[in-house]
This record gives C-alpha cells, structure tokens and sequence, in this order.
C-alpha cells in the first residue's frame, strides 16, 4: 500500500496552468512543531489554523508531488456551501443546519484568502444544478428538494423544458438549481492557497512520507532524502493515509476519471447554455458536468477500487456519456482525459481526529473535498491543540468496518453492478 498515488496522465485543469516553480523538496534532518502530510485543501486549512494558533511554530507542510498535480487539482472545482445530503428527517434537521452553517463559514474563509492574495482562479458563484432522466434519479431529485424545503434553503424546480433552455440538452425530465455553490478551476486555487501561505508554514513539495513512526515522545518522518522530528503530525493526504497509520478497514481508495473539451466554437457555446454552469448527477452513478469560464465543456464519471483504470478506454466511455447529452459534441475531441482519487468510506461519515498521542488523521471527504476539506482541516488543529471547534463526530458520524480484501473489492463490485442498474436511466 503506497502513501501516495501514481497517475497515468496529468491533470487538465493542471496542464492549463503556466508553468510554476514548485518548493524545493525535504533534505536532510529538520524539527517541527507539526508535520502535516498532504498539501491540499485540508492540509492548508490544518497548517493556517495551526499557525494562527500558533504564531511562533514551526509548521511544516509536505506534499509527493508539485502542488495542483495530485487530488486537489484532478476534481471538477465544486465548492459547496451547504452540505451534500438526498433527504433529512426532523432529528437530522438541526444537525444539517449546523453543517450547512460550518460549510458557508468555510467557504467564506476561502472566498477571503482568493480575495486577500488575488489568486486567480476563476471563482464563481453559478449555483448548481441536480437532474434526472428516470425513476430512480427523479426519487433523488425529490428527496432532495425535500431536504432543501427542510432546511430553508431557496432553489428552484425545473421541467425539461427550463434544462434545456439553460443548459442546452434534452437529456434530463427534471431537475432542481440551488445558488449554494461555486465554481473554480481547483488546480489553480490550490496552487494560489500554497503560495499565499503565511512565512511561519513551509512546504516541501515532490517529498512523499515514507513512514511515520514513533521515537520516544516524538514521532520521525522519512522522506526519500530527509527526515522530519515533530511531537504532532496530521495525515491529510485522505485514503493514503492507511499507509501511515490510518485505519484501513474503513477507508478506501476510489479512482474517478474527468475529461475536458477544447474551448468550443461559438455555435457550440450555445448549443450548451452559452454560460457558465455546474451539474451534480441525481444518481452516484450518473455524470458530473460544467461549462469553465474559457466555454470547454467538462464531464466525470465512472469509478474503480483501489486501481486506476486505463484512461485511453475510459476516455471513449466519457465522450458516449458526453454526446448523449449533447450530441452536437459528437466531433468534439477531449483535450485532456484523467484519472483522479478521493478517500470513500462506507456510510459517509470522515476519518477524522486523534489516532494515537499526536497523530491525527483527516481522511475520508467522500468527494466533498474544498469545502468540507477546509472545514475538517481547521477544526483539526483546533481539536490537536485543545482549542474549542465543532462537534465533528457528532455533526457527521463515524465511518463504519469495511471487509478487507478480497471481499471489499466483491462487495464494491456487486455494489456498483446494483448501483448501475438502479441508475442506468442516468448513466
């Protein structure tokens, strides 16, 4: 078990991106207050609570590879300012309330630091849409607008007719838009948030931790040229944490794979809503998809366990998706086609605290990774130093067993082949 991912193919929304001198990585022998492993948007919102805490330590930041190649620069740029949730009942309620709350807060925090240190990352605050082709997605789409009635959360109802108006397609029969979310292109917002970091934080980039293990009262990292000696250290590099103490039989590895087209033609632009938008699919199962503010057209969708799957075989897979919602995308080749990986635990609930006497592990965002990654990351720091933060346990949940392998991959499989089924009008 690896404590990093390989890639076959970099990030598209990296490969946009000028090229950028990356931090030098880890030598030698070096000392921290805190080691935080994973420079991603939880390891960030870690190190900058830490150090406003803590404004005289030694915060040390690493990460495998160059900022915005790995996980927080391969997801589709969704940030969420409420919480992803199909339905709630009236014990759940004043429990979402208080997650919606945390997530706007976090939010907010990010909105200030692109704002404070002018990172150009193209935020925006589109909205979202959630739509639905068949039963299962339309039983989705109305649990969901039940928890946003629920909630008092403003969103409208849509009919085919007003999807295709906005977006461009005749795909789905109904849907729902909420003004809760923005969109960014997330390769260059994590790479504005490393570098906007506060001197007191370092960060060593192409340095994967090889170990974590303790030594007397300390714990010692090994990196392929150094070592790092620090009382406190935090896996924030999600499911390759297991690699580093954190608990395998409830997290796993999930690969999803994302596609983006050239900027379209201008013809083409209003063939797909002439405007810049964002699509979460009803079903898990079915496609996430958005416009960027250069008019390309992205699409994600499938997943695997553990294993990332050929990306070439893949890339046909998504332009089938992709040309069924808008066949006059049929010619349009993808620029780029990856493969990227989120941590999955079995009911949704994060890996999320002290593992042993200053180890701490945030892991498991279930593909809510921006926002509720800055959310556990700074309420991590805060729970690590005896800080008051949010009930985090009590708010989400505790991540339940997972079988080991063989049976999980059976169970992931069988699992998927139900899922895709139930969904299949979505697919």
């Amino acid at each position: 078990m690896r404590p990093f991912p390989l890639h076959q193919r970099p990030s598209g929304w990296q490969s946009q991106l000028p090229e950028r001198t990356p931090h030098p990585p880890l030598k030698g022998s070096h000392r921290a207050e805190v080691v935080i492993i994973g420079a991603g948007y939880t390891g960030v919102a870690c190190a900058r609570a830490w150090q406003a805490l803590r404004p005289d330590a030694r915060v040390v930041m690493l990460d495998a590879e160059a900022v915005g190649d790995g996980s927080p620069g391969r997801n589709s740029g969704f940030m969420l300012e409420i919480a992803l949730a199909n339905d709630v009942n009236d014990s759940a309620l004043a429990g979402m309330r208080r997650m919606n709350d945390l997530s706007r807060q976090a939010m907010d925090s990010l909105r200030q630091a692109v704002a404070d240190h002018g990172i150009e990352c193209g935020l925006a605050r589109t909205g979202t849409y959630r739509a639905a082709r068949g039963p299962k997605g339309l039983a989705s789409i109305e649990a969901y607008r039940r928890f946003l009635t629920a909630s008092g959360l403003a969103f409208e109802s849509l009919e085919q007719g007003a999807l295709t108006e906005r977006l461009g397609t005749t795909y789905y029969a109904k849907g729902l838009y909420s003004p809760d979310c923005w969109l960014v292109q997330p390769a260059a917002l994590i790479r504005g948030l490393v570098d906007a970091l506060p001197a007191g934080i370092t960060c060593f980039e192409h340095t994967p931790a090889r170990t974590v293990e303790r030594d007397g009262g300390h714990w010692r990292v090994q990196t392929p040229e150094g070592e790092l000696t620090s009382p406190h250290v935090v896996l924030a590099n999600n499911a390759f944490s297991r690699a580093l103490g954190a608990d395998g039989s409830r997290l796993a590895t999930i690969y999803t794979y994302a596609a983006l087209t050239p900027p379209l033609a201008d013809a083409l632009r209003d063939q797909t809503g002439g405007h810049e938008w964002g699509l979460l699919p009803a079903h898990r199962l079915g496609c996430t998809l958005r416009t960027t503010a250069d008019h390309r057209m992205m699409i994600r969708s499938f997943y695997s366990l553990e294993r990332e799957q050929d990306n070439a075989r893949i890339a046909a897979q998504l332009h089938a998706r992709l040309t069924a919602r808008f066949p006059a995308l049929g010619d349009t080749p993808f620029d780029t086609v990856w493969g990227g990986t989120t941590g999955l635990t079995y009911n949704g609930a994060p890996l999320w605290g002290a593992i042993a006497p200053g180890l701490h592990v945030s892991a498991g965002c279930n593909g809510g990774g921006i926002v509720k990654g800055t959310l556990l990351g700074e309420a991590l720091a805060h729970q690590a130093l005896d800080v008051p933060c949010a009930d985090i346990h009590g708010l989400f949940g505790t991540p339940s067993w997972m079988p080991p392998a063989p049976l999980r991959r059976l169970g992931f499989e069988a699992i998927s082949l139900k899922e895709r089924y139930k969904g299949r009008h979505e697919a």
